[in-house]
């Protein structure tokens, strides 16, 4: 607003100017007074207004204690106060505002200062004219000008409203998320995918903190959560200067303090989102998400197979253990505490395959859920109606924002002059914006319907009650995630502790829960030789047992596998793995005839190695070499058993025959 310039007027008389001038400055909020200057250094120049009217400067007086207070109502309103009270002392012969607004927002200030100023005779003047009270005309110009302040107000109470409710509830919708995910990356995933961006104040650019929404990012969705105004409280002195950090030319360089250090924290300051122990407990969340395992912190649940991951502590040492994959597709996880290798060059402590593990806390966890399957699946299912709930809040006041954006414009481009083309023309573009805008977001809003389920009808509740009777199941579902199992078995359990090397061929493992409860379990692993099997000594006794039963060893196999005998690299048993083990122990196969000598004939009337040379008047040896060259049949039960030969007396005649001949050559050759 251009201040106009000092012209004679003819309501200006001696008796005004034998009073004294008063310059009413005002802002609406202490925000105002800092981020615009401009517009209170615009109405401290009134002095020179007055003095252009014919009054002294020193008898000119600034009234400037209301800045930073709202003027839609007189309470705490001291300078204005002061004001009313020098009108109606007779001591004011002119008050001077930048406009109506300044000196009241609500029609009962602005009345009562005009009905003052008509009795005593006082002269109003803002930054385009000077106007009487007393007069018609002017005092008409005077209370439009006080209804529309007010109007005005009303209008930009209605558009913060509007954004400051869309704000509140993004914003409680976060905190509702990570505690739901308890992932600040999860929040924004969440948000990404639901299309719903967040607010920000930006510090610098043409709107400085004005509400701007941006889309979801980690940073962002951390920033919220790590704020203490966020729960209520006053905090000074988060960060502090770090000279290592700053860099040359700059004096910035700062660090995180922790919240014990913080030189003010003031908590229950004002109204807040959550709580100061649910703020702690987040920084505590966030903390641990951190994959720092020499720290202890778990780190947040991932998209990786490993059930324990960030939960597995190192049964020697007590160090958290890491991950690492190996197979031919590299998706075999093994836990490994490998602190010592990679700080002082030294071996692994121990490394612990996961699969095997995670099947038996599996297992675990399940047998300990069974009997608050029914309050889970209750609980899912208000967790689901909860969240679509929400979901559909924050859709409607976004589109109620885009709508009122519009209907905004619109009013806009109605009041606008014909005359005015160019600024029209603007205004038209940008009422057409703001619909597309709304069309836009109803497409989107109307998409997202067609996707998400809005309300969970009775069949809905029924199904979700079944999944709970048979949780297995859910946990098993291909659409259960990796890290939706991990987030659940973190939830009941607080730590597993792993040991591999403390018992022969087993992994010892104590499941600590989060009620304090502890359990211990054992679990047979793979080994590399039988040397570290879990039970070598009763194994051997048992083949040994197996084997004096006349059992061959397929059936000593099948035997051991019926019986819950594992091999050592985790697979059955097999007859070729028996026999190994036989000759590793020096268990010798025992005959078809028990411990006797081999005789001539078997009982079904085969012959025996021994029977079948005496027979045709060979060498066993030679015996042996017609079993090779197949000029001889015969059979063994399995390896290690005797031999058994069929032989017909014209198979006998023959082959006596072929010695005879071999015998005759041999000697005519000498």
């Amino acid at each position: 607003m251009l201040i106009a310039p000092n012209t004679a007027d003819e309501r200006l008389t001696t008796t005004h100017r034998a009073k004294l001038a008063y310059i009413y400055v005002r802002q609406s909020s202490l925000n105002q007074v800092r981020q615009h200057q401009e517009s209170t250094e615009l109405q401290y120049r009134l002095v020179d207004r007055a003095v252009g009217l014919g009054w002294p400067h020193e008898r000119v007086h600034v009234i400037d204690e209301d800045l930073g207070k709202s003027g839609a109502g007189s309470i705490e309103r001291h300078g204005f106060q002061k004001l009313i009270a020098e009108i109606g002392l007779g001591n004011a012969g002119l008050v001077v505002s930048l406009d109506a607004s300044r000196l009241a927002r609500n029609n009962r200030d602005w009345h009562q200062l005009l009905e003052l100023c008509s009795v005593f005779g006082v002269l109003i003047a803002d930054g385009e004219r000077l106007y009487d009270p007393r007069a018609y005309h002017d005092r008409l110009l005077l209370g439009l000008s006080g209804i529309m302040s007010e109007a005005e107000l009303h209008q930009i109470r209605m558009r913060l409203h509007q954004g400051e409710r869309e704000v509140q509830a993004r914003l409680l919708l976060v905190f509702a998320k990570f505690r739901e995910l308890q992932s600040a990356r999860g929040v924004m995933r969440f948000l990404r995918a639901s299309g719903l961006p967040l607010p920000v104040r930006p510090i610098l650019g043409p709107s400085p903190h004005d509400v701007v929404w941006r889309e979801a990012d980690s940073a962002r969705v951390r920033n919220i959560l790590q704020n203490p105004a966020y729960a209520g409280a006053y905090v000074y002195g988060r960060r502090q200067k770090d000279p290592s950090r700053c860099r040359t030319g700059s004096g910035r360089g700062t660090v995180k303090v922790a919240v014990g250090d913080w030189a003010v924290c003031l908590q229950a300051a004002h109204p807040g989102y959550i709580g100061w122990e649910e703020f702690m407990a987040n920084q505590r969340r966030l903390a641990d998400n951190v994959n720092h395992y020499d720290a202890g912190h778990t780190g947040a649940p991932r998209r990786g197979a490993a059930l324990l991951q960030g939960i597995a502590i190192c049964g020697r040492c007590g160090r958290r253990m890491s991950l690492r994959y190996t197979g031919p597709n590299g998706d075999y996880p093994v836990y490994c505490c490998r602190v010592d290798r990679d700080q002082r060059a030294s071996a692994l402590c121990q490394e612990v395959r996961a699969l095997p593990v995670d099947t038996l806390v599996e297992c675990v966890l399940l047998d300990a859920l069974a009997p608050d399957q029914i309050a889970i699946a209750f609980a899912a299912m208000g967790q689901l109606e909860e969240e679509s709930r929400q979901l559909d809040r924050q859709w409607t006041l976004r589109r109620e924002r885009a709508r009122y954006e519009a209907e905004r414009a619109r009013r806009q481009y109605d009041t606008v002059e014909p005359e005015n083309r160019l600024v029209a023309r603007s205004l038209e573009r940008a009422w057409e914006d703001k619909l597309r805008a709304v069309e836009a977001i109803e497409q989107e809003y109307a998409r997202w319907r067609s996707e998400e389920p809005v309300v969970i009808g009775e069949a809905e509740r029924a199904a979700l009650q079944r999944l709970g009777e048979n949780l297995p199941k859910i946990w098993r579902a291909n659409t259960t995630s990796a890290a939706e199992r991990k987030r659940i078995l973190r939830f009941i359990v607080r730590e597993v502790i792993l040991d591999q090397k403390r018992d022969r061929g087993q992994v010892w493992l104590k499941i600590t829960w989060q009620t304090g409860a502890i359990s211990e379990h054992r679990l047979q692993r793979r080994v590399h030789t039988y040397r570290d099997y879990i039970d070598l000594d009763r194994l051997r006794q048992r083949i040994t047992q197996l084997n004096a039963a006349c059992k061959m060893d397929k059936e000593i196999a099948a035997t051991l596998n019926q019986e819950g005998f594992v091999a050592a690299r985790g697979c059955k048993f097999k007859g070729e793995s028996v026999w190994l083990l036989r000759k590793r122990w020096d268990i010798p196969t025992v005959k078809i005839n028990g411990v006797s000598s081999n005789p001539m004939r078997w009982h079904d009337g085969s012959f025996s190695i021994q029977g079948a040379a005496a027979a045709l008047g060979i060498t066993t040896q030679t015996v042996f070499d017609y079993l090779a060259r197949g000029l001889l049949a015969g059979h063994q039960l399995t390896k290690g058993q005797p031999w058994q030969i069929d032989l017909s007396n014209e198979q006998i005649s023959r082959l006596r025959a072929r010695v005879r001949h071999t015998k005759r050559s041999k000697k005519e050759a000498s």
